[in-house]
């Protein structure tokens, strides 16, 4: 996955821990940034050692495309969310 790739979120919602705010989910857009590896807090919360390492990238949704009709600011504004690699499916 690189910058300014194109992205999905992936819907699923797992009965366990996860940090992928819901209303991202099954949103698409652009992948901004790449940050580093970082132990996969899924598996940390379980009690597991967060191996492998996910990659953490910062995902630009436009406003509107998340709150629709309920976001009446500027329609340029964006949103940037980072979002483990996992979650993520190129489009």
């Amino acid at each position: 996955m690189r910058i300014g790739d194109v992205v999905s979120v992936r819907t699923e919602t797992p009965a366990h821990h996860h940090r992928t705010p819901w209303i991202v989910k099954g949103k698409t857009w652009r992948n901004a940034s790449i940050t580093a590896p970082f132990f996969n807090p899924e598996s940390r919360a379980h009690g597991g050692d967060g191996l492998p390492k996910q990659m953490l990238c910062s995902v630009e949704f436009r406003q509107v495309d998340l709150w629709g009709a309920r976001y009446r600011e500027d329609a340029r504004d964006r949103l940037l969310i980072d979002i483990y690699e996992h979650w993520l499916e190129p489009q």
